[in-house]
Protein backbone atom coordinates (compact mmCIF):
# COMPACT_ATOMS: atom_id res chain seq x y z
CA UNK A 1 0.00 0.00 0.00
CA UNK A 2 1.22 3.53 -0.43
CA UNK A 3 1.67 6.16 2.02
CA UNK A 4 -1.93 7.60 1.59
CA UNK A 5 -2.90 9.09 4.73
CA UNK A 6 -6.69 8.30 5.80
CA UNK A 7 -8.74 11.16 6.97
CA UNK A 8 -10.49 9.86 10.13
CA UNK A 9 -13.37 10.83 12.45
CA UNK A 10 -13.17 10.65 16.32
CA UNK A 11 -15.87 8.53 17.97
CA UNK A 12 -15.98 8.13 21.22
CA UNK A 13 -12.01 8.61 21.49
CA UNK A 14 -11.55 5.53 18.50
CA UNK A 15 -10.75 6.97 15.13
CA UNK A 16 -12.68 5.51 12.20
CA UNK A 17 -11.83 5.56 8.66
CA UNK A 18 -14.74 7.38 6.71
CA UNK A 19 -16.78 5.56 2.98
CA UNK A 20 -15.40 7.90 1.19
CA UNK A 21 -12.05 7.95 2.00
CA UNK A 22 -12.08 3.84 1.40
CA UNK A 23 -13.56 4.81 -1.90
CA UNK A 24 -11.16 7.63 -2.93
CA UNK A 25 -7.70 5.43 -1.80
CA UNK A 26 -9.27 2.57 -4.14
CA UNK A 27 -9.78 4.65 -7.13
CA UNK A 28 -6.91 6.32 -7.64
CA UNK A 29 -4.43 3.78 -6.72
CA UNK A 30 -2.53 1.86 -9.56
CA UNK A 31 -2.48 -1.53 -8.15
CA UNK A 32 -6.34 -1.43 -8.15
CA UNK A 33 -6.64 -0.46 -11.62
CA UNK A 34 -9.84 -2.26 -13.52
CA UNK A 35 -11.25 -3.70 -10.76
CA UNK A 36 -14.53 -3.44 -9.75
CA UNK A 37 -17.23 -2.84 -7.18
CA UNK A 38 -20.66 -4.22 -7.72
CA UNK A 39 -23.50 -4.03 -5.49
CA UNK A 40 -26.41 -6.23 -5.49
CA UNK A 41 -29.42 -6.32 -3.54
CA UNK A 42 -30.19 -9.90 -2.48
CA UNK A 43 -33.41 -8.69 -0.02
CA UNK A 44 -34.90 -5.45 -0.80
CA UNK A 45 -38.33 -4.32 0.03
CA UNK A 46 -40.52 -1.03 1.41
CA UNK A 47 -38.84 -1.41 5.24
CA UNK A 48 -35.89 -3.77 4.77
CA UNK A 49 -32.64 -3.59 2.53
CA UNK A 50 -29.52 -6.17 2.14
CA UNK A 51 -26.73 -5.29 0.07
CA UNK A 52 -24.15 -7.30 -1.22
CA UNK A 53 -20.77 -5.71 -2.64
CA UNK A 54 -18.13 -7.39 -3.97
CA UNK A 55 -14.61 -6.19 -4.83
CA UNK A 56 -13.28 -8.22 -8.35
CA UNK A 57 -9.73 -7.56 -9.76
CA UNK A 58 -9.27 -7.26 -13.69
CA UNK A 59 -9.61 -10.46 -14.18
CA UNK A 60 -13.20 -11.04 -12.32
CA UNK A 61 -11.78 -13.00 -9.70
CA UNK A 62 -14.00 -12.11 -6.40
CA UNK A 63 -11.13 -10.82 -3.74
CA UNK A 64 -13.23 -10.04 -1.19
CA UNK A 65 -17.19 -8.86 0.14
CA UNK A 66 -19.01 -7.02 2.55
CA UNK A 67 -22.32 -7.12 3.62
CA UNK A 68 -25.13 -4.37 5.45
CA UNK A 69 -28.61 -4.23 6.26
CA UNK A 70 -30.77 -1.36 6.91
CA UNK A 71 -34.62 -0.93 8.00
CA UNK A 72 -36.51 2.21 6.96
CA UNK A 73 -37.59 3.17 10.20
CA UNK A 74 -34.38 2.47 12.31
CA UNK A 75 -33.36 6.24 11.35
CA UNK A 76 -34.51 9.74 10.32
CA UNK A 77 -31.85 9.68 6.92
CA UNK A 78 -33.32 6.06 6.62
CA UNK A 79 -36.97 7.08 5.88
CA UNK A 80 -35.71 8.15 2.93
CA UNK A 81 -32.37 6.96 1.70
CA UNK A 82 -32.21 3.68 3.85
CA UNK A 83 -30.94 1.65 0.32
CA UNK A 84 -28.63 4.60 -0.31
CA UNK A 85 -27.05 3.91 3.69
CA UNK A 86 -27.15 0.33 3.13
CA UNK A 87 -24.65 0.23 -0.31
CA UNK A 88 -22.76 2.90 1.25
CA UNK A 89 -22.15 0.71 4.47
CA UNK A 90 -21.73 -2.79 2.30
CA UNK A 91 -18.81 -0.73 0.25
CA UNK A 92 -17.37 0.49 2.97
CA UNK A 93 -17.24 -2.98 4.35
CA UNK A 94 -15.79 -4.77 1.52
CA UNK A 95 -13.21 -2.02 1.06
CA UNK A 96 -12.15 -3.27 4.70
CA UNK A 97 -12.12 -6.57 3.74
CA UNK A 98 -9.81 -6.11 1.03
CA UNK A 99 -7.81 -4.43 3.51
CA UNK A 100 -8.32 -0.46 2.81
CA UNK A 101 -8.82 1.76 5.98
CA UNK A 102 -8.40 -1.15 8.73
CA UNK A 103 -5.77 0.93 10.98
CA UNK A 104 -8.03 0.96 13.54
CA UNK A 105 -10.95 -0.96 12.74
CA UNK A 106 -12.67 -2.59 9.97
CA UNK A 107 -15.81 -0.43 10.94
CA UNK A 108 -16.02 2.80 9.22
CA UNK A 109 -16.92 6.00 10.88
CA UNK A 110 -20.49 5.91 8.69
CA UNK A 111 -21.37 2.18 10.67
CA UNK A 112 -20.40 3.31 13.99
CA UNK A 113 -22.09 6.71 14.10
CA UNK A 114 -25.02 4.71 12.50
CA UNK A 115 -25.06 1.60 15.08
CA UNK A 116 -24.48 4.09 18.28
CA UNK A 117 -27.61 6.34 16.76
CA UNK A 118 -29.46 3.21 16.52
CA UNK A 119 -28.49 2.32 20.16
CA UNK A 120 -29.18 5.43 21.50
CA UNK A 121 -32.78 5.20 19.59
CA UNK A 122 -33.35 2.59 20.87
CA UNK A 123 -32.46 2.84 24.79
CA UNK A 124 -34.14 6.72 24.69
CA UNK A 125 -37.40 5.35 23.25
CA UNK A 126 -38.82 3.68 26.03
CA UNK A 127 -37.85 6.94 28.45
CA UNK A 128 -39.63 8.87 26.69
CA UNK A 129 -43.04 6.46 26.23
CA UNK A 130 -42.72 6.79 30.08
CA UNK A 131 -42.32 10.23 29.93
CA UNK A 132 -45.39 10.84 27.63
CA UNK A 133 -46.94 8.70 30.08
CA UNK A 134 -46.26 9.71 33.35
CA UNK A 135 -47.39 13.43 32.00
CA UNK A 136 -51.09 11.86 31.29
CA UNK A 137 -51.02 10.20 33.91
CA UNK A 138 -50.57 13.19 36.36
CA UNK A 139 -52.39 15.59 34.50
CA UNK A 140 -55.54 12.82 35.04
CA UNK A 141 -55.30 12.56 38.85
CA UNK A 142 -56.74 14.93 41.18
CA UNK A 143 -54.06 13.97 43.64
CA UNK A 144 -51.36 15.31 41.66
CA UNK A 145 -48.55 14.33 44.38
CA UNK A 146 -49.81 11.48 44.73
CA UNK A 147 -49.63 10.17 40.80
CA UNK A 148 -46.24 11.88 40.95
CA UNK A 149 -44.73 9.74 43.54
CA UNK A 150 -46.21 6.62 42.11
CA UNK A 151 -44.15 7.30 38.86
CA UNK A 152 -40.91 8.36 40.42
CA UNK A 153 -41.23 4.95 43.03
CA UNK A 154 -41.95 2.55 39.72
CA UNK A 155 -39.60 4.22 37.05
CA UNK A 156 -37.12 6.50 38.97
CA UNK A 157 -34.04 4.99 38.16
CA UNK A 158 -35.09 5.08 34.12
CA UNK A 159 -35.23 8.87 34.42
CA UNK A 160 -33.11 11.57 34.62
CA UNK A 161 -33.27 14.35 37.33
CA UNK A 162 -34.31 16.98 34.24
CA UNK A 163 -37.26 14.94 33.73
CA UNK A 164 -38.16 14.43 36.86
CA UNK A 165 -37.79 18.06 37.50
CA UNK A 166 -40.34 18.48 34.60
CA UNK A 167 -42.49 16.13 35.84
CA UNK A 168 -42.83 18.26 39.24
CA UNK A 169 -44.40 21.16 37.34
CA UNK A 170 -47.20 18.74 36.77
CA UNK A 171 -47.98 18.61 40.35
CA UNK A 172 -47.57 22.37 41.23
Amino acid sequence: MSNYKFKTTNIRGKQYVEVNERIKFFRQEEQYKHWTIMSEFPVIDAENCVCKVTIADSSGRVIATGHAHEERSSSNINKTSFVENCETSAVGRALAMLGIGIETSIASANEVSDAIAKQEADTSAPVENIMDKAVGYIKSQSDKKKAFEAITKKYGDQLTEKQVAGLQKFVR
